[in-house]
């Protein structure tokens, strides 16, 4: 199971504690580990038993390792966990537990920040402010940090960092608050995208096209205006060359020749040279006279255009005329 990551053991978790007490765990969590949990959950087709019970023996013992360095300390906890697991299991737990905590540590947004950004932020702040965030960086980041202040602000803020000795909780999170609202204008690119019709598009692609078709059913019945972006984007003009020649073929023949010419305005050479296969020698000639004489176009109008072709696809594809593959679990049975 090293391979898997910690979202989907999680998910897989809370599948295996069924859903009152998944519903009670997942409250509790921040929303952003919810919707990733939900989107592993939903994925999740089947466990394995070996795999559920692994899983669940890893949070157990996880468990009862954070139970046994809150009552002693990591040396306490390594002694009582090597006699329970053994020296390399014990290890490892451990070693997972550190990464977790590490995780979890106050001021992470500081630490995942780019350092420039996190160095423009910081000098506008109080030498105590930033002598608390200090404490909790990556040593290289701190000092690349520390060393854009003032001579005199350095010093200042390196005595505070060497007299700090406890701190209450309440203060730090107040603090921990507050930076992490002033870098909602600075850390843009640290941000995770989470979610979202791009997000959708992704797994549906992957998740099959029997499931698909149930999923953006339910989508029209409930969100009609979210399943038709999902719809557009689910195959791209683009996408076209994924088609066998004689689907291409079949598509061609039902789309207007104007809007094709319009479709095809600004599109790389192989796609062109793909299109153009699947026509007549004599339809090829017509369609790059037409663009040429087109001249340029708006790139909106472009894209209704594209859109129209993508239209009748995913007609022909809902009549079972065409064939789009979706995902692994989408082989043609002979």
């Amino acid at each position: 199971m090293t391979e898997v990551n910690g979202i989907k053991k999680a998910a897989i978790l809370l599948i295996s504690l069924g859903p009152d007490i998944a519903s009670k765990i997942m409250k509790q969590m921040p929303d952003t580990y919810i919707q990733k949990v939900s989107y592993e959950i939903a994925n999740i087709e089947l466990v394995k038993p070996e795999e559920r019970e692994e899983i669940m023996t890893e949070f157990m013992e996880m468990s009862q390792a954070r139970e046994y360095m809150l009552d002693g300390g990591i040396d306490y906890a390594k002694d009582l966990l090597n006699k329970a697991l053994g020296s390399s299991r014990a290890k490892e737990v451990i070693d997972m537990l550190n990464q977790i905590q590490l995780r979890e540590r106050p001021f992470n947004i500081a630490r995942k920040a780019d350092t420039q950004q996190l160095t423009n932020l910081l000098l506008n702040e109080q030498p105590q402010t930033v002598a608390l965030i200090l404490c909790y960086m990556q040593p290289e980041k701190a000092a690349h940090v520390l060393s854009a202040f003032p001579l005199e602000l350095q010093a200042e803020i390196s005595e505070r960092i060497g007299t700090i000795s406890q701190t209450s909780p309440a203060v730090i999170e107040r603090i921990e608050k507050v930076i992490e609202n002033k870098f909602s204008s600075f850390v843009e690119n640290e941000t995770e995208n989470v979610g979202g019709v791009h997000t959708l598009v992704e797994i549906l692609n992957a998740i099959g096209r029997s499931s698909e078709k149930k999923i953006v059913a339910e989508l029209e019945a409930k969100e009609p205006e979210l399943a038709e972006e999902v719809k557009a984007s689910l195959f791209t003009f683009e996408d076209i060359i994924t088609l066998s020649k004689e689907d291409v073929q079949k598509v061609l023949r039902q789309v207007e020749n104007d809007d094709l010419v319009m479709a095809l305005k600004g599109v790389t050479e192989d796609l062109r040279d793909f299109v153009f296969d699947n026509l007549s020698s004599r339809a090829v000639e017509t369609i790059k006279e037409d663009m040429q004489f087109l001249g340029p176009a708006r790139l909106s109008v472009v894209e209704e255009s594209q859109q129209k072709v993508v239209t009748v696809i995913r007609r022909l594809d809902d009549k079972g005329e065409i064939y789009i593959r979706r995902g692994e679990a989408d082989e043609i049975i002979s």
